[in-house]
């Protein structure tokens, strides 16, 4: 995919010597766009400007988040990295190949979690796909500047391969923030109506997520998501008697 609509996301990274070194690491693979959730102290440092030498243009102009779906609400697909094997779980170069089907020509985010952590579970939860790098099981972990630039040079490579990049359909795929935002007005919905356990209801919107994630939904299918969310709840409402008189919300034209 165009390499200029892929996204690098850094989330509560411990050390500025590490994204420093990210930064070079993306730009040696020609990645520009830099998104850091609650950076470190000591970025503008000279030990740690010199690891970005090159890429001070990368470091200087990072967009800084306060919370992951600030940082990826406008991409069209959301990858997350895990150090541990998870089901389902792309490899890089899988990742790579099939970059630009998950965004169908929209911005794709590739989300780096805290070095000795990694990412939260609701963090990966926002997340369409995971990605893992299957390391030696002798020493599996990897530096974040190492992962980064793994990837990125994944994504080079396929994009070297592949110059032409394919046809979007012409509406393009809803962002990932308004999608998120239908997603929390489904889960109200059908908690509305009992479908959901009120107890732990995230186990099965989990999967509902990734579900519509799969299907690109483009802005106006998640126009007519919400409207379904607002019909569910109103129904849910009626048969529990609250609803009185209360006129139905109606579809999406």
């Amino acid at each position: 995919m165009d390499l200029s609509l892929v996204e690098i996301v850094l989330v509560r990274p411990s050390r500025p010597a590490n994204v420093a070194a990210a930064c070079r690491a993306m730009k040696n693979m020609g990645l520009r766009t830099l998104w850091i959730v609650e950076p470190p102290d000591g970025l503008d440092a000279l030990e740690a400007r010199s690891l970005a030498y090159g890429a001070w243009d990368v470091l200087d102009g990072a967009r800084v988040g306060s919370g992951l779906l600030e940082a990826v609400a406008a991409s069209a697909a959301v990858v997350g990295t895990t150090g541990r094997e998870a089901p389902g779980a792309l490899s890089p170069r899988r990742l790579a190949a099939e970059a630009d089907a998950r965004a169908g020509g929209g911005r794709l985010s590739l989300v780096f979690g805290p070095e000795s952590s990694g990412l939260t579970r609701a963090e990966m939860d926002l997340c369409h796909a995971l990605v893992h790098v299957p390391t030696d099981p002798a020493q599996p972990s990897l530096n974040l500047a190492q992962a980064v630039l793994l990837l990125a040079y994944e994504m080079r490579l396929a994009a070297l391969d592949r110059p032409v990049p394919s046809p979007a359909s012409p509406e393009g795929r809803a962002p990932a923030g308004d999608v998120e935002r239908a997603i929390g007005e489904l889960r109200a919905a059908l908690l509305e109506v009992g479908y959901l356990d009120p107890a732990n209801p995230d186990h099965v919107l989990t999967e509902l997520r990734r579900l519509i994630a799969r299907g690109g939904p483009s802005p106006r299918e998640v126009v007519l998501l919400r409207g379904l969310a607002r019909q569910v709840s109103w129904a849910g409402r009626i048969a529990r008697g609250l609803a009185g008189s209360d006129n139905p919300p109606g579809g999406t034209q």
